[in-house]
């Protein structure tokens, strides 16, 4: 959805489950991609599918919770490209963790967040500096994408 390849820059895939997006995203081009998820197998499926596609030294795998991660991310002055925020379902925060990320300058200039998220939540058109530019249902899920405008 958000294009066929990636010309380089780094991404975030915090909630990252099996790590499916953040692998997707090296395999079209991303240079590196951090991949969180609090779960411990979850973190064990992470780093056998980076074996799997070789991906060992374009990735680092961090086992923790979303707020503990983007605090560590903010310490170490990351910023991101592309932000892959897929969480738990019952438990979506998907705004207020967008309020973080744009507070703490997470995502670079035109940087782009991708949510995906149950089809009947619905996302607002603007969420700090990130303005909505594609939202898309695929069955009980949706994804929306946002992209960080260039001004402060």
């Amino acid at each position: 959805m958000i294009g066929p390849y990636f010309d380089g820059g780094i991404g975030l895939d915090l909630f990252a489950g099996s790590g499916g997006l953040g692998l997707e995203a090296l395999s079209r081009g991303l240079e590196k991609v951090i991949f969180v998820d609090r779960d411990t197998k979850a973190i064990q499926v992470i780093h056998e599918n980076i074996q799997a596609c070789r991906f060992e030294k374009q990735t680092e795998v961090y086992r923790n919770d979303a707020d503990r991660a983007l605090k560590a991310l903010i310490k170490r002055e990351m910023s991101f490209d592309y932000i892959f925020l897929d969480p738990p379902y019952k438990l979506q925060q998907l705004v207020s963790l967008m309020e973080k990320i744009d507070n703490h300058d997470l995502v670079k200039p035109n940087g782009i967040i991708v949510c995906e998220h149950s089809f009947d939540v619905e996302l607002p058109k603007m969420a700090g500096r990130f303005t909505q530019m594609k939202h898309e249902r695929y069955g009980v899920i949706a994804v929306t994408i946002y992209m960080r405008n260039n001004g402060e």
